[in-house]
């Protein structure tokens, strides 16, 4: 009989099951992990949402992408990983040999093997993504901690994509998980930061984050004036982060940059959006538009060293726990914001064979209340 496993099977749009599925085994070059630590994601929200992501997978499929877990199978010829290893396994590798990689731009790779099913008991781990994305946790580092690579290596592209260095300001529209990687990231790379939010409960979530100042939609009559008024003499911001997927974000955005400023429109809003832009505002003020898509191996591991470094506040991040059997209503209730003035979860860590399966986790907290 076919050895199986629990896991997590989207079949469509809000339709999210845990279903017994074939374990997976290790071909050759392979990995199996067991999963000890998964996060919820904006971006699994959104597939939740809508029933499938245009690249990272359709329905019918394992869902997840941000874990770390523990090395129990080897494919043959692997000799970089032990059986017990404790790793990160990013969500995607690159071929290295298109023509987008050779420019440098691995994150659009016309052949970037992605890779799903963190909320899972085990996940097998493809050649490829072994290979050059895959990373070894130090002894100390928490399993969930490290499950936060791969959105950081995103916002950590973004950031270096954005020519981001200490003394700018920046403004983050969003306080959402993306928007508060954003914030601290870019507070701990030493910038200055203005934070656009919409709820209460924002304002200090934002500023224990590393905002220096807030700006609540509902508190002023005209958010672009009122972020504009708190850069250095109201000229706007050196670079303004979108983190919020809305076209009307979108055009705030370009009107909240200085002069010669930048705009990274991050949020990636639905297929066939459109938004309006003043060009002479464009033009005239030599705005750099770009957007930021995915991530590298390099700022894979860009991200890593931050976690390692001990900088990045990850507990911050991980606001609630679920077992694997609660991913489904996990899911249902992220679909609805809670009431104003109770804060929502950031991201709810999903271990799959338990608590206990993080211990270096309790005991990073107790080092970090000693």
């Amino acid at each position: 009989m076919a050895e199986t496993m629990n896991a997590a099977v989207l079949h469509g749009k809000e339709l999210l099951s845990i279903e017994q599925v074939a374990r997976p085994h290790a071909a050759p070059g392979e990995l199996v992990l067991r999963v000890d630590a998964a996060l919820t994601c904006g971006t699994d929200l959104k597939v939740y949402r809508r029933g499938y992501h245009a690249k990272m997978l359709t329905q019918d499929r394992l869902f997840g992408h941000e874990l770390a877990g523990t090395v129990v199978e080897l494919g043959e010829g692997v000799t970089q990983f032990a059986l017990g290893d404790r790793v990160v396994p990013l969500n995607s590798a690159p071929c290295d040999a298109c023509f987008f990689c050779k420019a440098g731009q691995q994150n659009l790779c016309d052949d970037l093997l992605f890779n799903n099913g963190a909320y899972a008991e085990y996940i097998g781990i493809p050649a490829r993504i072994v290979q050059k994305n895959t990373l070894r946790l130090p002894d100390d580092m928490p399993f969930a901690h490290a499950a936060l690579t791969e959105p950081l290596a995103c916002v950590v592209r973004g950031l270096e994509e954005s020519n981001a260095r200490a003394g700018q300001t920046a403004i983050v529209l969003g306080a959402g998980p993306i928007g508060l990687l954003f914030i601290h990231a870019a507070s701990i790379a030493g910038l200055n930061i203005i934070a656009v939010v919409k709820r209460s409960d924002q304002i200090a979530t934002a500023k224990r984050f590393g905002a220096q100042q807030v700006v609540r939609l509902a508190d002023v009559e005209d958010p672009i004036a009122a972020a504009r008024a708190l850069t250095p003499d109201g000229r706007g911001a050196d670079i303004v982060f979108e983190a919020v997927a809305t076209p009307e974000a979108w055009q705030w955005a370009v009107q909240m940059a200085r002069k010669g400023g930048l705009v990274n429109w991050f949020g990636g809003p639905p297929a066939g959006t459109q938004v309006a832009l003043d060009t002479n505002l464009i033009h005239y003020s030599d705005i750099n538009l770009k957007a930021s898509f995915h991530h590298t191996p390099a700022t894979a591991r860009a991200a890593f060293d931050l976690i390692r470094s001990g900088s990045f506040d990850c507990e911050a991040f991980l606001t609630g726990e679920a077992s694997l059997a609660e991913v489904p209503e996990v899911f249902e209730r992220m679909l609805t914001r809670p009431a104003e003035g109770i804060v929502p979860e950031v991201k709810t860590i999903i271990y799959p064979h338990g608590a206990a399966a993080d211990p270096q986790r309790e005991a990073s907290a107790e080092k970090v209340t000693a």
